[in-house]
């Protein structure tokens, strides 16, 4: 089959597209998908050049990716409920390739009206930020909560989960994104590359963080006592000490709650852009490209 396969960490030369690779197996519980689209994540170049090999090291060589749309190819005796042919989505590994394995409980249905392309943006976005404000900040009714990064596809997610949980909703964002933020159906928004912006909130009953760094060191105190900061980059070395719950979150798979919020974009109640897409072979230049921040939306590979 088709692959992009890495051999060492470092740079996107290490990425080599291959057409004869072996298909994995699979086994009486697992699906094998003929992978469709994926996307690229930040996860991916960070794994590829071993920043988060600490955390979440790799067997090299490795198929990258995390993002699964594609069709029902073959499954193991034990699956139920399902049919070759089958338009599938999931958060899985190894979907830089023609096929790849899952096991059938992470698979959820495309819902009708996504094509393989747009359903490929979300798997990976939807559900860490679903998760983030779900299992991190866990907000009630009435909070006020800010969203970093809220033009991201896990910002925007985020943005979305909240306010179906009856929160207010500050989106934070950069200066040259405050127009395009005013469409994400936000409570209000905030730049946070403006200090007049920072010093103005106060009394937060959480955040919802999702760039980490200076940024969050800097909105630390805008948090009320005991109120929450959920992250998605671990536990910022600026919150220690804090009188805040600390929650970091690393998304795991849940076909029911994907399904659900693939459905919600499908009715147009929130969107994950699409900036870009490239064939398999170029999975070099769309690493590169989605790295340096030239993209103003997902980045797609198309086996």
């Amino acid at each position: 089959m088709k692959a992009v396969v890495l051999y060492e960490y470092d740079d996107v030369d290490q990425l080599q597209y291959k057409t004869d690779q072996p298909e994995l197996p699979f086994g009486p519980d697992e699906v094998r998908v003929r992978v469709r689209a994926t996307s690229i994540n930040p996860i991916d170049w960070k794994l590829r050049s071993g920043a988060a090999r600490a955390r979440m090291p790799l067997q090299l060589p490795a198929i990258l990716g995390r993002d699964l749309a594609g069709e029902v190819a073959d499954f193991g005796k034990d699956v139920t409920g399902l049919k070759e042919g089958q338009r599938v989505m999931a958060l899985a590994f190894g979907t830089y390739a023609e096929y790849t394995t899952v096991k059938a409980n992470i698979l959820a249905a495309i819902p009708d009206g996504l094509s393989f392309e747009q359903a490929a943006a979300l798997p990976l976005v939807l559900t860490t930020g679903a998760q983030l404000i779900e299992r991190g900040v866990q907000p009630q009714p009435g909070w006020t909560v800010l969203v970093t990064g809220a033009l991201g596809g896990v910002g925007r997610t985020a943005v979305h989960v909240a306010g179906k949980h009856g929160a207010h909703v500050i989106a934070g964002v950069k200066s040259s994104q405050r127009d395009a933020a005013a469409k994400l159906g936000a409570g209000r928004v905030v730049t946070l590359d403006d200090e007049k912006d920072i010093a103005s909130l106060n009394n937060l009953d959480a955040i919802a963080d999702t760039v980490n760094g200076e940024t969050i060191a800097k909105l630390l105190v805008a948090i009320k006592p005991g109120g929450v900061l959920g992250s998605v980059l671990g536990e910022p070395k600026a919150a220690a000490g804090k009188n805040i719950q600390v929650r970091a979150i690393m998304a795991q798979p849940d076909a029911s709650r994907l399904y659900e919020l693939a459905s919600d974009v499908a009715r147009g109640e929130f969107s994950i852009p699409i900036a870009k897409t490239f064939p398999l072979e170029e999975a070099r230049k769309a690493q590169d490209f989605a790295e340096k921040g030239r993209a103003s939306g997902k980045v797609l590979l198309i086996p």
